[in-house]
């Protein structure tokens, strides 16, 4: 009897464990969504879920989200400093060619698709590439794990200029990359290098 008294007041410690850990987190991303006044441009449940995938991954706490449910001519890419609870960057950033026009509406994970790729991004080294300074990336999920064998990489790119949308209605496509303003890369490159995050969602 005393045996199994104490097997379920261990079970009901881990499971009450468990459910404070999944609390607090939630607590930790309401508070930094509501400090960040996201909710005019971001849904909660995408940020929670950005947050989450956040705390698995990264090494710094510089988090970042791609809406890629918004058309390219939307800002729809989000800098967050976790720790500060401050919205650094909210700004432009590119889909792949074969992903879609305005919209991205088709996502790969497959070599020369030429397409964007969903999920989780560790932000590994930065190096100086075809587009001047850029960013590796690591892809954490599934729906990306290739990032690296597709040169899948964070960069700077005249396409993806505000002045595109004024001539095109939209941004240039990249061949898959995530391509932000050229005046911005350099500060997002310093801050997002070695251990950032990048959650890349879209409509299921």
């Amino acid at each position: 009897m005393k045996v199994w008294t104490s097997v379920f007041i261990i079970l009901l410690l881990s499971f009450s464990s468990s459910g404070y850990a999944k609390t607090s987190l939630q607590q930790q991303a309401k508070a930094i969504y509501k400090e960040t006044k996201l909710k005019k441009h971001l849904d909660f449940n995408i940020f929670m879920t950005a947050y989450k995938e956040h705390v698995r991954v990264a090494d710094k706490p510089i988090m970042s989200i791609i809406d890629y449910s918004k058309p390219s001519n939307n800002r729809r890419f989000f800098i967050i400093d976790t720790d500060k609870k401050k919205l650094l960057y909210h700004t432009f950033v590119s889909h792949g060619i074969n992903s879609g026009n305005l919209y991205a509406t088709q996502f790969s994970n497959i070599v020369d698709s030429k397409q964007t790729s969903l999920g989780t991004y560790r932000v590994a080294e930065a190096y100086h590439g075809k587009y001047g300074l850029s960013l590796r990336l690591d892809g954490m999920s599934p729906s990306n794990s290739n990032a690296r064998k597709r040169a899948i990489v964070l960069h700077g790119a005249k396409y993806a200029e505000p002045s595109t949308i004024k001539k095109l209605g939209m941004l240039g496509r990249s061949w898959g990359c995530p391509a932000i303003p050229m005046k911005l890369t350099k500060k997002v490159v310093n801050l997002l290098k070695e251990g950032g995050s990048i959650y890349a969602h879209a409509r299921s």
